[in-house]
């Protein structure tokens, strides 16, 4: 085997550290299993400010797994720790699989209950129940090896009890995913909201416009205190298909010169649970994505400007994102790149860093998020 790869093999992440926990104490604590080649914290750029997480690379592999079955969850500083595996392993990050979405979890359920009750199924690659400073926020994300597994878990654990609650399980879902799925919703139910509306749209004239896709059980156009409309309404078909063939038609229309948005009807709790875990499950697939790929450039010359920071790495390989800071439309003298892979930001950076680019040398780091 390698020497490089098998390294990388045992090494493990280290989450939920607290902000005063340093490298040597975690020497200290994870060289009681084995020897450690290397322990890095990672922190931010410029505060130099714990980020919460870091990684630990022991000189064998046993000796990382025997950390992981002893140590997961071990409080240091008051703060549980939760160790997983360094993923390295791009297919799975980048598509997700074996990762699912577990919602209307009991606020007692921690990392540590979340991870026992359901490594029963198969090897976790990483599990985390999301908090804020009030707790837990009732969902969380497990990872496992294998999408059988993952499979298998969904199928038996979705509408299950776990303490009074009745939990939702799911896979995980990329932007993609959810895009099409919110899009199909808009048709699947009968009752539609219409927005944009003329100040002279009323009730009837409304049921004209949504009459000849099917039966509508009602029409209300919204309006306030003096009756003038609100610019909004809704509808209600007998059937999802009349309510799916009047979105489709009508959504994006020009209608008494007014263009149409049709979608499905929602309650506020709704829309905005549907919104934030959107969002965070958005965050959670942007964070495997860059992981590792994402590289901080400082020292830059005034003259560098997105282009010519591209030319000078597009050697290495893909890159997704390039930017210099700006203010005022000149260059701060800083900026970041993200390439297709940890391993050649991992090249990029060794062979850039010191590099002189007009008249400056490259000052480079790579970039790591919790």
């Amino acid at each position: 085997m390698h020497v490089a790869a098998k390294y990388r093999q045992a090494s493990l992440y280290v989450g939920d550290l607290h902000p005063d926990v340093t490298e040597d104490l975690l020497f200290k604590k994870f060289s009681t299993v084995g020897p450690v080649l290397s322990i890095h914290i990672c922190r931010d750029l410029i505060t130099r400010c714990s980020l919460g997480y870091a990684y630990v690379n022991f000189l064998q592999l046993a000796d990382a797994q025997k950390a992981l079955d002893t140590m997961n969850f071990d409080p240091i500083k008051g703060k549980s720790i939760r160790l997983m595996w360094s993923q390295h392993d791009t297919c799975l990050r980048k598509y997700g699989i074996g990762n699912m979405f577990i919602k209307n979890l009991d606020k007692s359920i921690d990392n540590k209950t979340l991870y026992e009750h359901f490594s029963s199924f198969g090897k976790i690659l990483s599990s985390k129940v999301m908090s804020d400073d009030h707790g837990s926020r009732g969902y969380a994300f497990v990872h496992f090896q294998n999408q059988i597994t993952a499979d298998r878990t969904i199928q038996e654990m979705n509408g299950a009890l776990l303490k009074d609650c009745r939990l939702f399980v799911g896979r995980f879902k990329s932007r993609k995913d959810w895009e099409a799925e919110l899009q199909n919703k808009a048709s699947e139910l009968t009752n539609e909201k219409k927005n944009n509306f003329r100040d002279d749209m009323d009730d009837e004239r409304l049921r004209e416009v949504f009459s000849k896709y099917g039966k509508t059980l009602s029409v209300k156009v919204m309006t306030d205190s003096s009756g003038k409309s609100k610019g909004f309404g809704f509808v209600s078909f007998d059937s999802h298909e009349a309510a799916k063939k009047a979105a489709e038609e009508i959504n994006g229309k020009d209608i008494n010169g007014q263009l149409l948005f049709v979608g499905r009807a929602q309650k506020k709790a709704e829309r905005q649970a549907e919104l934030k875990l959107m969002f965070e499950q958005l965050k959670q697939e942007r964070f495997r994505r860059c992981r590792g790929t994402k590289l901080y450039i400082k020292n830059l010359d005034e003259t560098i400007d997105d282009e010519k920071l591209r030319r000078e790495f597009s050697s290495f390989g893909s890159i997704s994102r390039v930017k210099v800071m700006q203010e005022e439309g000149r260059s701060k003298g800083f900026g970041l790149i993200c390439l297709s892979s940890p391993e050649k930001a991992t090249k990029a950076m060794t062979e850039m860093n010191g590099r002189i680019l007009d008249s400056k040398p490259l000052n480079i780091a790579l970039v790591q998020r919790p």
